[in-house]
């Protein structure tokens, strides 16, 4: 799910929210993430955080924030309740704003 974010946070343009089934998975999710950024768009992310657990993986790429879950870690959280009033936008129309 990708949500933008840019009317109601200051920090960041979009949510991308993903999950997984086990930590592997995240970490995979993770990794090709990365190389897939890394490749086709010459980017890096400015940081990653909680490889340590791999239960919420974050990927801060300054405008916008990948987040990978475990599936009952982002029950738990469930960012699309909390940020509800985000728009739900498709990938695609991510890659055409930032070009």
């Amino acid at each position: 799910m990708v949500m933008a974010m840019g009317d109601l946070l200051a920090v960041t343009d979009a949510f991308v929210v993903t999950s997984a089934g086990n930590s592997r998975q995240v970490k995979a999710i993770v990794e090709d993430v990365e190389a897939q950024l890394k490749v086709q768009a010459g980017r890096a992310p400015l940081r990653i955080e909680g490889m340590g657990d791999l239960q919420w993986v974050l990927m801060d790429y300054g405008d916008m924030v990948v987040h990978v879950f475990l599936h009952e870690t982002r029950r738990l959280y469930d960012l699309e309740r909390l940020w509800g009033d985000a728009p739900r936008v498709t990938w695609n129309d991510m890659a055409v704003e930032a070009t």
